[in-house]
């Protein structure tokens, strides 16, 4: 089965998101750039409290880390489940490797099979909708 993937903004959006779900995967996926906006502290918080609400969810959560090797290496490092990194230089591309041994590398922003949650009215909704697609 597929896992729907969902850009998440915050505990609410998680929470609809998995909700909306139920026992099918799902992909958190940080907004852009969260590794260094909001950092990867919050991210691990809200990954933890998700799972705390949501034992059973087949949950796997995904920091976006731009083009930034160093936010990505510390994201590894804190025990992120997967990292999202744009870029080809030789930094992005040893990180690849890394992640890929760790089994931690996402696939890219999973592009128009994701849906953002950003500036959603019902989050709720609009999860419950995008899972029936």
């Amino acid at each position: 089965m597929k896992p729907a993937v969902f850009v998440v903004h915050t505990l609410d959006h998680g929470r609809a998101a998995l909700a909306a779900a139920g026992g099918r995967p799902a992909i958190l996926l940080s907004p852009p750039g969260a590794a260094g906006h909001q950092g990867v502290a919050w991210w691990l918080a809200l990954m933890r409290a998700l799972r705390a609400e949501f034992p059973m969810a087949r949950l796997t959560g995904a920091l976006d880390c731009a083009d930034c090797a160093g936010w990505a290496l510390a994201a590894l490092a804190q025990g992120v489940d997967r990292i999202v990194l744009t870029g080809e230089g030789p930094a992005q591309r040893a990180v690849r490797e890394a992640a890929e041994q760790k089994g931690a590398w996402g696939e890219g922003r999973w592009g128009n099979d994701a849906l953002d949650l950003l500036g959603a009215p019902d989050p709720g909704r609009s999860c419950r909708e995008f899972v029936q697609r």
